[in-house]
């Protein structure tokens, strides 16, 4: 046991660490390297450099998680879920080390279409045997805690090192070029090893030290998620799904908006990334204690408490620059302002990890043995869906002013606490029986 946590679990905790590092690498890479000038824009002269960055982050969400039901379900019939994460793993680290060889946009589109595909095989059935680890459902929520919390760690630190590896140093704008044994080798290809190293190291660790769970039952070939309940209008899977895409949203908006926040608070590039980073965080030093909380005390006070916390953190970063003059100009020698959004985005935060492993437990409490893969999809895909969608949102909304994109996500946060509250009940704590899947 590490960390007071299944040694299985942890050998995916560990092994999402590495993937999620090496994929993180690329949101920061694929930007640069795109507008570097390495890449031909040939025949697409009509479109801005900043929309075909775009195209290429949102197609990797879109992509991975159209197709997480199916890989999930997939994964549900045969019982192999080693084998779908090895071969996610396998057509991730290829594609990423195809990058270097690629001149064209389009081979950029491709190769990235062939990361979502490999990204669609490992999330959810690695989720899935988190689920199926957890036999005891007093320790579900804290292995998901676990679990994300080292996930988060390599997706919220990856663009960090990403950016320091491209540029050589902090202050630097302009790509190194390393030597290797004598041969140069530019920063971006030095990022796009890192990126297969993350795949290769995920791959040893789950060939070594993951093993499939004995005695799974066959899942149905019903392929459609549960909207209505039984007992309520709505089914909880569905509503933490609906609320998971929501606060994913609220994620992925504040990306898109570096230029105008920095503009509207009078700050640098390297605060931004403090404010962005705040949000994982808070995560990392959160889903731990939380989820093993929501082992303890229920899965459904988080889930509500969470959502209510989310919808006003969200709502008053919009209103920051407006009120800027009732706050000190500089705080402990920072950026008044910037101070005021750092400490809201870790609110946001906090928020985020009250919904994301109680969440996930949740959905593992209610599938049923040899279903994880398709009810724990349900959160994936809804996660991958709103990590997609919150870019171009923004983009769009920030037209109608600073604020609006953030009353746009605090909305949609408050409509996931109305729906939390009337539709989703306590799980933590029900002894029904799992072990037969429902009859075709």
């Amino acid at each position: 046991m590490v960390l007071g946590t299944d040694d299985r679990v942890f050998a995916l905790a560990m092994a999402r660490l590495a993937d999620s590092l090496g994929n993180s690498f690329l949101v920061i890479v694929l930007p640069l390297y795109i507008a570097s000038g390495e890449i031909s824009l040939a025949g697409l002269e009509g479109f801005s450099t900043e929309l075909l960055i775009g195209v290429v982050l949102s197609l990797f969400g879109l992509l991975n998680s159209s197709l997480q039901q199916f890989t999930g379900r997939a994964s549900d019939r045969s019982g192999r879920r080693k084998a779908f994460i090895l071969a996610g793993l396998v057509v991730f680290g290829i594609a990423s080390a195809l990058y270097p060889l690629a001149t064209t946009y389009w081979g950029v589109i491709a190769l990235r279409a062939l990361q979502g595909i490999g990204a669609a095989l490992t999330i959810p059935v690695t989720i899935a045997l988190v689920n199926e680890y957890s036999t005891d459902a007093s320790q579900r929520g804290g292995n998901f805690g676990v679990f994300n919390t080292f996930r988060l760690i390599g997706f919220g630190f990856g663009p960090i090192l990403a950016g320091i590896l491209i540029t050589g140093g902090f202050a630097s704008n302009t790509v190194v070029t390393y030597q290797v044994f004598g041969t140069g080798v530019s920063g971006f290809d030095a990022a796009f090893a890192v990126a297969v190293a993350g795949a290769l190291v995920s791959l040893v660790l789950v060939s070594v030290l993951v093993d499939d769970p004995e005695g799974e039952v066959a899942a149905s070939d019903d392929l459609s998620v549960a909207v209505f309940g039984s007992d309520q209008l709505f089914d909880p899977v569905f509503v933490v799904g609906v609320g998971t895409f929501f606060m994913a949203t609220g994620i992925a908006i504040y990306a898109t908006l570096q230029e105008v926040v920095n503009a509207a608070l009078g700050q640098g590039p390297f605060l931004f990334s403090v404010q962005f980073a705040a949000v994982v965080i808070a995560n990392v030093l959160f889903q731990v204690p939380i989820g093993r909380a929501s082992d303890r005390y229920g899965r459904r006070p988080f889930l509500v408490v969470g959502f209510a916390l989310l919808a006003p953190s969200v709502l008053l970063q919009g209103y920051v620059p407006e009120f800027q003059a009732l706050f000190p100009a500089t705080i402990f020698g920072v950026n008044g302002p910037a101070l005021v959004m750092i400490l809201l985005r870790l609110l946001q935060g906090v928020s985020v990890a009250m919904v994301f492993a109680p969440g996930l437990a949740l959905a593992g409490d209610l599938a049923r043995r040899g279903q994880s893969g398709t009810t724990l999809s349900v959160l994936t895909t809804a996660f991958g869906f709103g990590v997609a969608i919150g870019p171009l949102a923004a983009g769009y909304l920030v037209r109608f002013g600073f604020a609006t994109p953030f009353v746009f996500v605090a909305v949609l946060a408050a409509l996931a606490f109305v729906l939390t509250y009337s539709q989703v009940y306590e799980t933590a704590f029900l002894h029904e029986d799992r072990t037969e899947a429902p009859a075709d």
